[in-house]
């Protein structure tokens, strides 16, 4: 079934799924996109503030991208995203964590100048294996309107 703009619903929460962080993934991601030793070393990870090997914030918003396309913006009438806000990363996530992610539409609104698009602003949320948020942020969706009968 297509989703369209019409087919969310303010205050509707949805679980896009759980990602179990490897300590060989996080260091691969870490490698790859934000080198720092907290993320790639686990020795010098030992000696840093956060004493261990820590997940890179990019890597949890990584992942809840992929939950995102896979739960609904692939099945969605996506226009893609004017951007996020208020990205937050609360608390680190080590090796072995398990992050669940949930999204939750907070506002919803006609485009005043495209007639055929329709725009969500959605807040996400990313809790480990305690019930403790990790990760949240905000941003607006764009997305299609469903065509006239």
């Amino acid at each position: 079934m297509t989703l369209y703009w019409e087919d969310f619903r303010v205050g509707e929460t949805i679980e896009m799924g759980c990602h179990t962080f490897a300590e060989a993934e996080i260091i691969e991601f870490a490698r790859q996109f934000d080198p720092q030793p907290f993320h790639t070393d686990p020795v010098a990870a030992k000696r840093s503030a956060f004493g261990g090997l820590i997940a890179s914030g990019w890597h949890t918003c990584a992942v809840c991208m992929r939950l995102n396309c896979e739960t609904y913006i692939n099945r969605a009438v996506s226009l893609g995203s004017p951007g996020l806000d208020n990205i937050r990363w609360l608390k680190p996530v080590r090796p072995g964590d398990t992050i669940c992610y949930r999204r939750t539409v907070l506002e919803s609104r006609a485009s005043q100048s495209r007639p055929g698009v329709g725009l969500l602003r959605s807040r996400t949320e990313a809790l480990n294996q305690h019930g403790e948020v990790v990760m949240s942020m905000e941003g607006w969706g764009m997305f299609g309107r469903r065509p006239a009968q």
